[in-house]
């Protein structure tokens, strides 16, 4: 069923609707974790005519899917791996998104390649290059070309003149992944999928020797209640050991978290009209232009402690640092970050105990009759698995289910984004905006920003205080239309304050707790406490900056108390 009007709308409304029916009703597939999988999976599976429910504990993108690259890309070092159907399989998932299912979101992003070997590094990796290219198709994106040391350092006048010896540019995509993971949440929404955060899976429910159900608990007041249904798919990344242990089954494969470490630098720090991507000796390092900055990363290291809330240490920012700083003339200091995050990347855990070196590939499988687990695979990748995912639940699911189609499903926002581009004028006269932020909003929201507009009224469609790239109303219409229940929530996600401000979004956290509390009917006390819990969290994540150790950084990160009181952790 398609969700007329307001399309795939998370609101305070829909989130009372939605609890009724997670008790009421018996679905085909749930699907536990709110990340890209999880949410592909629940738009493919709804889109195929399915009952389906996604139940997320904390926040839509709220683990890895929020703290990648923010890249669409075939990932180019996998090719020196051999690993050519995993680099075909995401160039096509990069054009997709380009050209058809999301263009408002995903855009083409350039990168300089320098060559530091004469006579051999350049045919070498232009023979790459002319993979990649013709793999995925360059349709979307233009192909690679080729500058001498003079033309690379034209492109790019940051680099030591030392540092190469010519250059490659070529294209890949990018996009805001928090952003992203929630549209595709909403997008599932609405094609009539049960969409709720907030919502820990507590238990399984058996009959006999299958799983038929999960037992979750709503972690902002505590009720909990049963979910039925005919399959189950476990989508949660790194937390997908500690579900099958809850769940009683033996698990096919394990996940090992591996930790990547992302500085965020103003732009007037490195002088470059395209990123850079660099050789590391285990890996490479990106340096991927986002809007008014630089995202610099990342590490690659194994993390074995807490899965929610990984830190960033000392060692991790000044490894990053070290090696952008081997290649430009004017250093970075840490001085000049003015945010940081940590992701968890939940690979497959294979025989090297080189996290840079296990499988980016996804493994799918049934574990249990009525259970299907699925992890690995990379974020550019989400559509092919959560359409695996769902295949492969299908054995338990009543009758025979259609095949995927979310290849050709556009996300909201996308149909009639190419024409409101063209009237990016025209809506800035209408409702009073510089053309600039317009296109902002319209590379946010996509066709969508006539309902965010609608919503607002004048007062609303200022900057908001001490972060002035986002409107007020974009606040408001993330508590009213985009699930956000906390102030981290749209600080952290829906907006990107909280790495893209030296304050890291505290300067602006009681208006904007402000904001929501309008939508939301926070009283004073709720309004202190959110800022309060928010603040406690940033301070605590830049001490856990300066530890030297992963074990240091954790404990004091770990200090800070969680936004949603009814959340346990471990679930196991």
């Amino acid at each position: 069923m398609v969700t007329p009007n307001q399309p795939g709308r998370l609101g305070p409304d829909e989130r009372e609707r939605t609890w009724e029916r997670l008790g009421a009703d018996t679905f085909d597939v749930v699907i536990i974790g709110g990340g890209v999988v999880g949410a592909g999976a629940a738009l493919d599976a709804a889109t195929r005519g399915l009952r389906v429910a996604l139940v997320e504990a904390r926040d839509l993108a709220s683990g890895t899917s929020s703290r990648s690259s923010k890249l669409f890309h075939g990932g180019l070092r996998y090719l020196e791996q051999l690993e050519f159907g995993l680099v075909r399989e995401a160039l096509r998932e990069r054009e997709l998104m380009l050209t058809r299912l999301a263009p408002h979101l995903v855009k083409p992003v350039a990168f300089l390649y320098p060559l530091t070997r004469r006579a051999w590094e350049r045919p070498y990796t232009a023979a790459g290059l002319l993979m990649y290219d013709t793999m995925g198709g360059a349709r979307s994106v233009p192909g690679q070309k080729h500058l001498s040391r003079a033309g690379a350092l034209r492109m790019v006048p940051a680099l030591k003149p030392d540092a190469l010896v010519g250059g490659i540019r070529y294209y890949d995509a990018q996009a805001d992944d928090a952003r992203h993971t929630m549209m595709v949440a909403r997008t599932a929404a609405h094609y009539g999928a049960v969409v709720r955060t907030s919502t820990q899976v507590v238990g399984f429910l058996k009959e006999a020797d299958r799983v038929s159900g999960v037992r979750v608990r709503d972690v902002e007041d505590g009720r909990e209640t049963e979910v039925r249904a005919h399959a189950v798919i476990n989508a949660t990344g790194v937390w997908t050991d500690e579900l099958q242990r809850l769940s009683g089954s033996r698990g096919r494969f394990r996940v090992r978290a591996s930790k990547g470490v992302h500085i965020v630098v103003p732009r007037d720090r490195i002088v470059s009209e395209t990123g850079l991507i660099l050789r590391t000796e285990k890996s490479v390092l990106f340096v991927i232009p986002w809007r008014n900055h630089w995202i610099v990363g990342t590490t690659d290291t194994d993390w074995n402690l807490d899965l929610a809330h990984p830190a960033a240490t000392r060692k991790d920012i000044d490894y990053v640092l070290d090696h952008v700083n081997s290649v430009l003339a004017t250093p970075l200091t840490h001085d000049d970050i003015e945010g940081v995050y940590a992701g968890l990347r939940p690979l497959l855990a294979g025989e090297s105990e080189s996290t840079s070196k296990l499988s980016r590939e996804h493994a799918v499988a049934r574990v249990a009759p009525g259970l299907v687990a699925i992890a690995g695979g990379k974020y550019t990748t989400y559509r092919v698995m959560g359409a695996d995912a769902v295949d492969a639940a299908g054995v338990d699911l009543p009758g025979r289910i259609q095949p995927s189609i979310t290849d050709k499903v556009p996300l909201v926002g996308a149909d009639g984004y190419h024409a409101l581009v063209n009237q990016a004028d025209q809506l800035a006269t209408r409702y009073g905006l510089h053309p600039y932020r317009v296109r902002h909003l319209l590379d946010r929201y996509g066709s969508l920003v006539h309902e965010v507009l609608a919503s607002a009224g004048p007062d609303l469609l200022k900057p908001v205080p001490a972060a002035p790239d986002y409107l007020q109303v974009e606040v408001t219409y993330a508590a009213s239309h985009e699930g956000a229940l906390h102030l981290e929530d749209v600080l952290t996600r829906r907006t990107r304050i909280s790495i893209e401000y030296p304050h890291r979004g505290v300067e602006c956290a009681e208006p904007v707790a402000r904001l929501m509390a309008g939508v939301l009917g926070w009283d004073e006390g709720r309004i202190a406490h959110e800022v309060s819990v928010y603040t406690t969290r940033v301070e605590a994540e830049r001490a856990s900056q300066a530890e030297p150790d992963d074990q240091a950084a954790d404990a004091v990160r770990a200090a800070a108390p969680e936004a949603r009181p009814e959340l346990t952790e471990p679930v196991s």
